[in-house]
């Protein structure tokens, strides 16, 4: 069966093209009657209008982009699955991009979205800048990560949560705290290792070699807590800068016979659902990881709508969930 035309809705309503054009488009003038015979013909026929076409009629496809570095870190799927659902209830498309962390495709993305007149990006990019959002002369909001000051951006309290996790296992006994850092080049791991070393670095027992990056992902942070470790048989609590990075620590401990928590106290930082998985289940500095997305996406589609925000900046708090890789009791 061949699918409807525009010019056979035209023909069934008794009416042009144009005027079919103008009702789908709500642009212009039509009666209430012709609109009634259009909007019945498109009924009788089940006629799909032609979304490409309307795009490059009015500059607009109904789409936003997100854009996240590592799709297969548990966080940024919980992260997207917000964004999404506040797509759908507005009625906008939702593309999904994964750009492995690397600038080149971040760009092609950006571009190809671009040239099928996307609405919006939001992003989670340590490599895009100022200028590059300018040139892309579409709304962006930056997720996770803040790209500049003057640009709408949602984030948590990075600096603020570090130094929380670090009070809470000095509170609980920690003598001596290691930190398992992301990439310094991301933003948010450079505040949750400033936060560690602004709690850490009058401390008698401090040196630099406490730090060890964990480059944000499992495999490489299971190899830099053993070696961490190893070195350091005394460090008694580790801060590790995201809850994938944990995971890694929790195999290296066991790897080492190193028991948690009796031993070895451990605290992730993102609040992801993997955390509640492990054995034992990881005791985290949550982010409201559903509310960051879904704020993200109200804001990106309030700019797109031209919808002024009061606030275009948003930074959430988080909060500690206790589990069971902290040893409880105090000194």
């Amino acid at each position: 069966m061949m699918m409807a035309t525009i010019r056979d809705v035209a023909k069934q309503a008794g009416v042009s093209v144009a005027t079919v054009s103008r009702v789908l488009n709500s642009n212009g003038y039509v009666n209430e009657d012709t609109r009634v015979k259009v909007t019945e013909a498109i009924k009788e026929l089940n006629y799909l209008p032609n979304d490409v076409a309307r795009s490059l009629f009015k500059r607009r496809s109904k789409m936003i982009g997100l854009i996240l570095p590592d799709i297969t870190n548990p966080f940024f799927p919980e992260l997207a699955r917000a964004v999404e659902d506040v797509a759908n209830e507005t009625e906008y498309t939702f593309v999904l991009c994964n750009s492995d962390n690397q600038m080149e495709k971040e760009q092609q993305y950006l571009t190809a979205l671009k040239q099928k007149y996307i609405d919006g990006f939001i992003v989670v990019s340590s490599t895009l800048t100022t200028e590059q959002v300018h040139e892309l002369n579409v709304p962006v909001v930056a997720l996770d990560r803040i790209i500049s000051p003057h640009m709408p951006s949602v984030s948590v309290q990075n600096y603020e949560g570090a130094q929380e996790a670090v009070q809470y296992l000095m509170k609980n006994g920690c003598q001596k705290v290691a930190h398992i850092s992301g990439p310094d080049y991301v933003d948010n791991a450079h505040a949750r290792k400033q936060g560690y070393l602004d709690m850490v670095r009058d401390k008698e027992w401090y040196v630099d070699g406490l730090v060890v990056d964990g480059k944000y992902e499992l495999d490489p942070a299971k190899e830099a807590a053993t070696q961490l470790l190893e070195k350091y048989p005394d460090v008694d609590g580790i801060f590790v800068g995201n809850d994938l990075m944990a995971v890694g620590v929790l195999k290296a401990a066991e790897a080492l016979g190193i028991k948690v928590p009796e031993n070895l106290s451990i605290i992730g930082f993102d609040g992801i659902a993997l955390g509640e998985t492990t054995t034992p289940a990881l005791t985290t500095m949550a982010q409201p990881i559903y509310d960051v997305g879904s704020k993200a996406a109200e804001l990106l589609i309030n700019y797109i709508e031209g919808i002024p925000s009061v606030h275009s900046n948003h930074s959430f708090g988080v909060q500690i969930i206790e589990r069971e890789t902290v040893k409880k009791g105090g000194v």
